[in-house]
């Protein structure tokens, strides 16, 4: 039996059972949780989400291509001591007032369990994640300036994810819990959608998703529009009080759907799509 209360869907978050048993399967093994799956599928999110289900506190690591592993751990503030020390401050004497706290440091330190964000490792440099692999086991470190030893006093739950744009060493995925995120089918589109607009009519929202898996099926697409998008464009349609025929209009008037801005991000696939449309059209004439 779990000893930890186990992760659900929350208020705003609907999870799969796959993604909820991944996730109870990083507590249950002490282990980060590794998520991969396309932009926009809520991956970030889930780490929000988990500490809210779980009720605990959510420290984030937003990853960018100069982050380097030791940030997360500290960072020794030498600028600060030599302007203070030009200053005469006597705070320069100890060293200890010039170390800065890093996320893992932080979450090593709290009190009670917690859940850390380390969001799109794959930005990095290859050789970020193999050196926070003992970090991430042992759940401690070393502070060199100051000679002490730092302990996480409760382990907390990892959440790492990656969008795919490089391969993660060996080594670091044994230490990992993986879990790809699919993207939803219509049904469990639907319920997120409820959970984000519960107003939306039944007939509006199944043509609309009609549309929109047909954009997102359109072959060569660069970018598939994502959760996060489908959810924008609704709201769109909502504000702007598209009504139905004009979805459906979409067939006999026009090659776009409706505000596609907000489902298709680049001119290649605005292009590329309106191409298919127009040869599709002629086809069943």
């Amino acid at each position: 039996m779990p000893t930890h209360t186990p992760f659900d869907s929350t208020a705003t978050y609907i999870a799969t059972d796959e993604l909820k048993t991944a996730v109870n399967a990083a507590l249950t093994l002490g282990r980060p949780l590794l998520v991969k799956g396309e932009p926009g599928t809520g991956k970030t999110q889930l780490a929000e989400e988990v500490a809210e289900s779980l009720g605990r506190p959510l420290l984030r690591w937003h990853v960018k291509s100069t982050t380097k592993a030791q940030m997360g751990l500290y960072e020794y503030d030498a600028v600060s001591r030599l302007r203070d020390s030009q200053l005469g401050d006597s705070r320069v004497n100890e060293i200890a007032n010039y170390i800065v706290q890093g996320v893992l440091w932080q979450a090593f330190a709290s009190p009670s369990p917690c859940v850390v964000l380390i969001d799109e490792i794959d930005k990095a440099d290859i050789e970020f994640p193999n050196d926070l692999l003992l970090e991430l086991d042992r759940m401690e470190f070393f502070v060199h300036e100051t000679q002490t030893h730092i302990r996480a006093q409760h382990r907390p739950l990892v959440i790492i994810t990656s969008n795919n744009e490089k391969e993660l060493p060996d080594a670091f995925l044994r230490r990992c819990f993986f879990h790809y995120i699919r993207f939803p089918d219509a049904d469990t589109l639907s319920r997120i959608v409820d959970v984000h607009h519960p107003n939306v009519k039944k007939e509006l929202l199944a043509e609309a998703l009609k549309l929109f898996f047909e954009v997102r099926e359109t072959p060569g697409l660069k970018k598939k529009p994502s959760t996060s998008e489908l959810i924008d464009w609704l709201k769109l349609l909502l504000a702007e009080d598209i009504p139905i025929e004009k979805l459906r209009a979409h067939d006999d008037a026009s090659l776009l759907p409706t505000l596609h801005g907000a489902l298709l991000k680049n001119e290649q696939d605005v292009h590329l799509f309106e191409r298919l449309m127009f040869m599709h059209k002629r086809q069943n004439r």
